[in-house]
C-alpha cells in the first residue's frame, strides 16, 4: 500500500473510533494527500521544522476555520436554502438553529458558534414561563452534546440578565456535559452580580462558563459586535476566522544568540514567515475554494466575506523568555520575576506592532489578529499560549499580576487557566472577587479549573476526566476525548493534569488589597 493507504487503512481498522469519526478522518486524510498551497522555500522550511505551524487545516483550505454566522437574523428572515420560514415561535426557533447548525462548516467539520443563544432567543418567548422553558432548553442542550459532539462548539449568553441566560446556567450545571462550551459575556455597566455569582457558582462545579469581559473586548470591534469560539476566540459576529497560524516561540528563541538578536532578528524574520503563510493559505481559501462565492451563508447575508480574519498565533512564551533569560545570564523565570515578565511584555507589544503594520489582502479591516494560541493534544514541552507552565503556577494574585499587560494586545483571544483548590466551592464570593479585580487590571477573559471535579478544561476545550481514563479501551462517542487523551500524555511534565491547584485565602483575593 502507498503511504496514503496505508494511512487510510489504520483509519477504518481503528477499534475506537466511530463510523462518523473515521469518516471525519479519511476526508482530512483525503485533502492533506493534495499538493500544499503554493509556499516559497524559506515559509515551506519553517513550516517543515514547525517552527510555524498551520495547526494541521489542511492543505488546500476549502472552508474557513471559524465561520460565526449572524443567527438572529437567520431566525428572523428564514432561509430559502433551506427552505424554513422565519421563526415565529420559541420552538420554531430552537428547531431552525437544530437544522442550522448542520450546515456551518469550520475546521472540526461541526460548528464551533452556536450565538449569544440568550440574545437570539430572547425575541420568541412569547408566553413562556421560565418552568415552561427549562424542559425545552433542557433537550436542546441534550441534543447538541449528542448531535454535535465536539468540545470546540461553543456557545455564548449575557450580558444582560434574562431567563434565558439563567436558565441555559441551570442547565448547563445540571448535565455536566463536555458540549457545548460556554461563555458568559460580562459588562460591569450591564451585568448585576448576582448573575455574575450564579456563572461563578457554575464554574465551581463544572469549570464553565468561561467568562469574557465585555468592557474590554467591544472595543476591538464594530457594532455588528463579536463571539467567542472555539477555545476563547473572539472574532467578528456575521464573519469569523479565515485561517490561524502560530509561531513556535521557543524554537525561535533557541535559535537566537541573545534577547537583542532575537528581538531585532530572528522574531521578526519568522513573523513575516507565518504572515506568507496566512497570505497563502488566505488567498486559496478567497480565490480558489469557491467558498465565498458559492456558500448559501453568504448569499443569505448570514455572513460576509470581508468580516474574516487569519489568526496571528503565537505559543512557548514561558519556554521563549526562560531560555533567553539563560543565554543572557539573567536569573529570572517567566511568571515570577519582573525583568522576565517585562521581557514578555516586550515581546508581545512587538507582535502586536508587526501585525499593525502589515496589511493583508483577505482580511478584516486588511489586519490579522493577534492570539495566543492555547496548544494542541501533540506540543510536547511547549507551554501553550502565553500561560505560565503546569506545575509551576503562582497564587492566583501573582498569576493575575504577571500576565495581565498581555491581554490588551490579543484581540482574537489570550486566555489562562486558574487551578483553584476545591475548598473554593465553601467560598465561591473569593472567586468572583478575584475574576472583577482580574478584570479591573485588564484581563480579557476569566477561566478557572477546580480540583476535584471530572469536567475540566484541557487547553481551552472540555474534557471529563472519565472518558479520557477509559479512551483507550473503549473509544467515546466525544469527537475531543482523544485530544485531552492524548494531552494527558505529556512525557515532559508538561500535561495539563500536572497542573497545581491553589488556595484562594482572604490575604490574597485581590479585591480586599
Amino acid at each position: 500500500m502507498t503511504e496514503f493507504q496505508k494511512n487510510c487503512y489504520d483509519i477504518v481498522t481503528d477499534a475506537n473510533l466511530s463510523p462518523k469519526q473515521k469518516a471525519n478522518l479519511l476526508a482530512l486524510a483525503a485533502e492533506n494527500n493534495l499538493p500544499y498551497v503554493d509556499l516559497d522555500s524559506e515559509t515551506q522550511n519553517a513550516l517543515n521544522e514547525r517552527i510555524i505551524c498551520d495547526m494541521y487545516e489542511g492543505h488546500a483550505p476549502y472552508k474557513p476555520r471559524y465561520v460565526l454566522p449572524d443567527y438572529a437574523k437567520f431566525l428572523k428572515q428564514g432561509s430559502e436554502y433551506l427552505e424554513l420560514e422565519p421563526a415565529k415561535t420559541f420552538d420554531d426557533a430552537l428547531n431552525m438553529l437544530t437544522i442550522a447548525y448542520h450546515h456551518v462548516p469550520s475546521v472540526t467539520g461541526m460548528p464551533v458558534y452556536l450565538g449569544c443563544l440568550d440574545q437570539v432567543l430572547l425575541p420568541y418567548i412569547g408566553d413562556l414561563t421560565e418552568e415552561e422553558l427549562y424542559p425545552r432548553l433542557k433537550r436542546f442542550w441534550i441534543m447538541l452534546d449528542r448531535n454535535l459532539p465536539d468540545a470546540f462548539m461553543h456557545a455564548n449568553i449575557g450580558p444582560t440578565d434574562n431567563v434565558i441566560c439563567r436558565v441555559i446556567l441551570r442547565v448547563d450545571r445540571e448535565l455536566k456535559q463536555v458540549a457545548p462550551n460556554l461563555t458568559f459575556i460580562y459588562d460591569e455597566d450591564i451585568t448585576p452580580e448576582s448573575l455574575l455569582n450564579t456563572a461563578i457558582e457554575n464554574i465551581c462545579e463544572t469549570a464553565k462558563p468561561h467568562i469574557a469581559n465585555n468592557m474590554m473586548i467591544k472595543k476591538d470591534f464594530d457594532e455588528k459586535g463579536y463571539g467567542v469560539v472555539s477555545c476563547y476566540n473572539s472574532l467578528p459576529v456575521a464573519g469569523g476566522g479565515s485561517t490561524l497560524s502560530r509561531i513556535n516561540l521557543k524554537e525561535v528563541a533557541l535559535k537566537s544568540r541573545s534577547i537583542t538578536d532575537f528581538l531585532q532578528n530572528t522574531l521578526p524574520y519568522y513573523c513575516q514567515l507565518q504572515l506568507n503563510l496566512i497570505k497563502a493559505r488566505s488567498e486559496f481559501l478567497y480565490e480558489k475554494s469557491n467558498f465565498f462565492q458559492n456558500s448559501f451563508l453568504v448569499k443569505e447575508g448570514l455572513i460576509d466575506a470581508t468580516r474574516f480574519a487569519p489568526m496571528f498565533g503565537i505559543y512557548a512564551m514561558a519556554e521563549a523568555v526562560n531560555i533567553l533569560q539563560e543565554k543572557s545570564n539573567l536569573t529570572g523565570r517567566y511568571g515570577v520575576d519582573e525583568d522576565a515578565n517585562e521581557l514578555a511584555t516586550t515581546i508581545s507589544k512587538q507582535l502586536a506592532d508587526f501585525i499593525d503594520s502589515h496589511t493583508i489582502k483577505h482580511a478584516w479591516k486588511g489586519k490579522a489578529m493577534l492570539h495566543a494560541q492555547s496548544g494542541i493534544s501533540s506540543d510536547r514541552g511547549a507551554t501553550p499560549g502565553l500561560r505560565i507552565p503546569y506545575g509551576h503556577e503562582p497564587d492566583p494574585v501573582t498569576h493575575i499580576m504577571a500576565l495581565f499587560k498581555h491581554h490588551k494586545y490579543y484581540t482574537s483571544g489570550i486566555s489562562d487557566i486558574l487551578t483553584i483548590d476545591e475548598t473554593i466551592k465553601n467560598n465561591p464570593l473569593a472567586l468572583v472577587q478575584i475574576c472583577k479585580a482580574a478584570f479591573k487590571f485588564g484581563f480579557r477573559e476569566f477561566t478557572a479549573n477546580i480540583s476535584g471535579n471530572d469536567l475540566v478544561r484541557v487547553t481551552g476545550y472540555m474534557v471529563r476526566l472519565s472518558d479520557i481514563k477509559k479512551y483507550k479501551q473503549e473509544g467515546s462517542r466525544i469527537n475531543t476525548t482523544f485530544l485531552g487523551s492524548e494531552a494527558a500524555e505529556d512525557t515532559d511534565n508538561n500535561s495539563y493534569l500536572c497542573r497545581t491547584p491553589r488556595v484562594i485565602s482572604h490575604e490574597q483575593v485581590m479585591g480586599n488589597r
